[in-house]
């Protein structure tokens, strides 16, 4: 799956001149945590919630609300914007947005059409398509298995599924205890999970969980 079936569209932006408590409104309002900046339809940054709340004064400041006020309204979101802002493109795949957001450390990617904003992809975005993988929406059984790297197990266990009448409505395959194993979660609806337990076991290291949820 590409980003382009994932990301939000349109996506709401603010300019840099914009002052920081009319940002911060329009975050509320919006309930949003991240803004494009865009100045003559280019996109020149991204502000982030925590971003604006960083520049503004701690709860300890003696000063009055008028002066915290006008203070604030004198930064705009040019002063505390990203400008070297990492992005992709719509046919980028999900797996790799997560990557690089993981690695930089970021939360969201503008996501561009050409030279023009497209949209914005956000962890948010990411953490419901890890829902969607792993079924957890869905009821079912759901079985963890320590499986060893060899062609053909995740075939067999699909085989030993669909045999007893099983239906696989989630997969999710991650890194084992060592290079050559492999942890898979699969959840399965139209068998018990007794019954499960004893088709799979035979077939897998160990089953490290199974429940019914």
């Amino acid at each position: 799956m590409n980003v382009g079936k994932r990301f939000s569209s349109p996506v709401i932006t603010v300019s840099p001149d914009l002052p920081i408590p009319e940002a911060l409104a329009l975050m509320q309002r919006e309930k949003i945590r991240h803004a494009p900046v865009v100045q003559k339809g280019k996109l020149v940054g991204i502000v982030t919630r925590n971003d604006l709340l960083n520049a503004s004064p701690s709860k300890a400041t003696t000063l009055s609300v008028w002066e915290v006020n006008y203070l604030l309204n004198k930064i705009t979101v040019a002063e505390v914007m990203t400008k070297d802002v990492i992005t992709i493109t719509e046919d980028t795949p999900i797996e790799e947005a997560a990557r690089i957001m993981a690695d930089h450390k970021i939360s969201c990617l503008p996501v561009m059409r050409g030279n023009d904003l497209a949209g914005i992809i956000t962890e948010s975005d990411i953490f419901k398509l890890f829902l969607e993988l792993l079924g957890a929406r869905q009821k079912g059984v759901r079985v963890t298995v320590e499986v060893t790297d060899k062609p053909g197990m995740l075939a067999k266990i699909s085989q030993a599924i669909y045999e007893a009448g099983g239906n696989i409505i989630a997969l999710g395959a991650f890194e084992g205890e060592t290079v050559s194993s492999s942890y898979i979660t699969i959840k399965v609806e139209g068998v018990e999970a007794e019954r499960l337990k004893k088709l799979i076991e035979p077939l897998v290291t160990r089953i490290a969980d199974i429940r019914t949820m």
